[in-house]
């Protein structure tokens, strides 16, 4: 395993395919700092790049929080102009993760609030442990969620139930919250960034090329119509029909082995 440390507050830390994003600003349980986005921004460019890369967890080495969201002490003492300059570097940090190419995971545990809960809502799957409380707290302090979340909760739960939780304010357990979806899968106290890279594992074992494509057309597709998405599905396999990938998968499944996936 090998670590590469992003500014002071992030963290990327290898498991073979499997890249672990750690969120390590643990004095402000994770709150994200101007420095903090810069430098979770810088780490998700790196990783877009990097072919070796199949799966993304991202996950915290806070005990108690995923993430608390924007630091607010920070912003409180910004002038309106420095609110402006800060606004693309905050939202590099969540479109970062959102614009990753591979499949990513969060792995949660206890808060999960606002822009700490949107940086979830920017992966694939969201894996979290009893412990977890999730939300989108933003309009009981005057803004709105800005990282993300009035787009990417509606699509995960549709439009009512997002403007309901948006709405109020209110902040949502783990059992709720994986019965209104806004998490996939509850496991145990403490368990969380372990099954999520274990989740990792079983998803990086398929080919690289596959995995990238599907995740492509998941995303273009979403919200299209029937016709049109199922264009972007045509393209995406048209983009993987004649790769190494296919070739090899092809070949592994008729001589009954592991694949060894050359990635291209």
């Amino acid at each position: 395993m090998s670590e590469e440390r992003f500014g002071e507050f992030v963290l990327v830390r290898r498991h073979g395919p499997v890249v672990e994003l750690v969120l390590d600003r643990p004095k402000a349980m994770n709150a994200v700092s101007t420095e903090m986005a810069r430098s979770l921004a810088g780490a998700c460019a790196a990783l877009a790049g990097d072919r070796e890369a199949r799966v993304v967890v991202l996950t915290s080495s806070h005990e108690r929080a995923f993430c608390v969201g924007a630091d607010l002490k920070e912003r409180n003492s910004f002038t309106d102009a420095e609110l402006v300059r800060q606004r693309p570097v905050a939202r590099g940090a969540y479109t970062g993760v959102l614009e990753l190419p591979m499949p990513t995971i969060a792995a949660v545990h206890g808060f999960a609030l606002g822009g700490g809960f949107e940086l979830a809502l920017a992966c694939d799957l969201i894996v979290a442990d009893r412990t977890a409380v999730v939300g989108l707290p933003e309009v009981s302090v005057g803004v709105i969620p800005g990282g993300g979340g009035t787009q990417l909760l509606p699509r995960r739960v549709g439009a009512a139930r997002a403007a309901e939780l948006i709405f109020t304010a209110r902040r949502v357990e783990a059992a709720e919250a994986a019965g209104l979806g806004l998490v996939d899968q509850v496991v145990e106290e403490g368990r969380d960034r372990e099954e999520a890279l274990a989740l990792g594992a079983r998803i990086a074992a398929n080919s690289p090329v596959g995995l990238r494509a599907a995740k492509r057309a998941l995303r273009l597709g979403h919200g299209l119509d029937l016709r049109a998405g199922l264009e972007v599905e045509d393209a995406a396999w048209r983009a993987v029909a004649f790769s190494g990938d296919r070739a090899e998968g092809v070949a592994a499944f008729n001589d009954k082995r592991e694949p060894q996936w050359p990635g291209e």
